[in-house]
């Protein structure tokens, strides 16, 4: 191992406990995962080892998780070990006593997708007809119940010219968080990447109005979570702990039937969390040793950004390039 540039142990595991989902999104990277779910009870000696490895938090997602019966179980059991439970869900399953159940179990943050203000655009955008409504429901809901509540939104074709609307509309609802995600192209999202992904002057577009709306917006807190607006002057939430991707530097994201990858848009299997150590995996896996020392290509060799941006979104290049060292397909940035 070459770097030091990394943590003892993952902060957070993002944990696909499903791949089953009631919903049929254009964009979804789960959808064509086969994998089998692993059992309450072996999700519980899975959870203590992540424990034993030093992680704070653990946050759920899929599919859909709720469609998990025993989510609330192993949430309980999560956080009875000391670490913070959140969850991403599409919201449709939440209703007020679901809600209360959550904070009963230990859920102290849910993130609700929704990826327009306007009604019919998101439930075309996720396949469910009345879906906008419920994911609205789902946050007075949570917030009622005393969760902490975001929103995520997948920035592509049908909202990138929407940004004040969004804001306007999370600020209607009261939630801490506004996530504009950066559309990645994994699954569906690659099949699909044609229609909804942006070109990468359309990106700088979208953050040169994003970045002035979180400079001016001092309630809401806007999360802005691409490595590449390093070239535009601006920060994300993580540029004081690492610079570039936080795959396998901050996160590590584990599928269904555990297996461990450095993120859930990037398909390389370097462990499963069943019969291996996580802290072992962390520190001798050659794949996270790849991207933590990432080297600079093309126009990034160049670039007096690479320092901050360190090449982009490291699933984006691998998916659309093959690589990860090559430059992010959004970056705007010509060569010099």
């Amino acid at each position: 191992m070459k770097t030091n540039n990394f943590l003892k142990a993952p902060l957070t595991i993002n944990w696909a406990v499903t791949n089953r989902c009631n919903f049929n999104c254009q964009h979804c990277y789960s959808r064509t995962d086969p994998s089998e779910e692993l059992d309450c009870g072996t999700l519980f000696d899975c959870i203590e080892k992540i424990v034993t490895a030093g992680v704070l938090s653990i946050n759920f997602g899929g599919g859909e998780p709720l469609l998990r019966k025993d989510l609330t179980d192993i949430a309980a059991f999560a956080s009875q070990k000391g670490l913070r439970v959140s969850m991403n869900s599409n919201g449709f399953l939440i209703s007020r006593e679901t809600a209360l159940r959550l904070k009963t179990n230990g859920f102290s943050k849910v993130g609700i997708s929704i990826d327009s203000h306007v009604p019919e655009v998101h439930d075309r955008f996720r396949g469910i007809s009345g879906s906008h409504g419920k994911a609205v429901a789902a946050l007075a809901h949570l917030r009622d119940a005393g969760i902490k509540t975001s929103i995520s939104t997948v920035i592509c074709k049908i909202n990138h010219e929407s940004i004040r609307e969004l804001i306007s509309f999370a600020e209607r609802h009261s939630v801490h968080q506004l996530n504009f995600h950066n559309f990645k192209c994994s699954g569906l999202g690659y099949s699909n990447k044609d229609s909804l992904d942006l070109s990468p002057d359309e990106w700088k577009d979208f953050y040169l109005v994003a970045r002035e709306a979180k400079q001016q917006n001092r309630g809401l807190e806007i999360s802005l979570d691409d490595p590449i607006i390093a070239s535009l002057g601006e920060r994300t939430e993580t540029d004081s702990l690492v610079k570039g991707s936080v795959c396998g530097k901050l996160s590590l994201n584990i599928k269904s039937n555990g297996d461990i990858t450095p993120c859930g848009f990037i398909p390389i299997v370097i462990g499963n969390i069943v019969k291996d150590e996580l802290k072992h995996v962390w520190d001798t896996s050659s794949v996270l040793d790849r991207m933590r020392n990432k080297k600079p290509t093309g126009k990034c060799s160049s670039c007096k950004s690479y320092e901050d941006c360190l090449g982009g979104c490291s699933a984006r290049a691998l998916a659309l390039t093959g690589d990860f060292n090559n430059p992010d397909p959004h970056c705007w940035v010509h060569e010099s």
